[in-house]
């Protein structure tokens, strides 16, 4: 099951990922997939909005991970650095201790992911337009998703 969304404005892409942190509690974890420059980052920092976080949010990509305290803490990680290596970053206290949890290049560490997540896959079509696509993997996500997309 598959959930998709046509934005054509970052604004648009704000709302989205501002209506989903309301919905998101602790452990849940998020995936994004997108080619660079798709917005990764951008609906990264709306979503941390939405949670109530006030510092500002950028990519990890030289530090892996940053930590936000909102209404709900946030892990971002950025692991785009960790292909090809097997280094262990404590992956269950991440995932699966009170935060919410969003991975940008997940797929270079797929085995270490939960099974239960949500995976967003935004695909850039010009330089406003982005279809996100939404795959809950598990059913408190496909829940989510339904009442993301009523």
């Amino acid at each position: 099951m598959e959930f998709e969304k046509h934005i054509y404005t970052i604004e648009e892409t704000q709302a989205l990922a501002h209506r989903l942190a309301e919905l998101l509690e602790s452990q849940h974890t998020i995936t994004l997939e997108g080619d660079l420059g798709a917005g990764k980052t951008t609906f990264t920092q709306a979503l941390a909005k939405g949670l109530g976080i006030t510092r500002t949010v950028n990519s990890p990509t030289f530090t892996i991970m940053k930590q936000y305290n909102g209404r709900l803490p946030l892990n971002h990680l950025d692991v785009y650095r960790l292909a090809d290596s097997d280094e262990d970053l404590g992956w269950d206290e991440i995932f699966y201790g009170d935060a919410v949890t969003v991975v940008e290049w997940a797929h270079l560490i797929a085995s270490e992911l939960p099974e239960e997540r949500l995976a967003i896959t935004i695909t850039r079509i010009n330089d406003t337009e982005r279809t996100f696509t939404f795959k809950p993997m598990g059913e408190k996500y496909v829940q989510l998703c339904e009442e993301l997309f009523k």
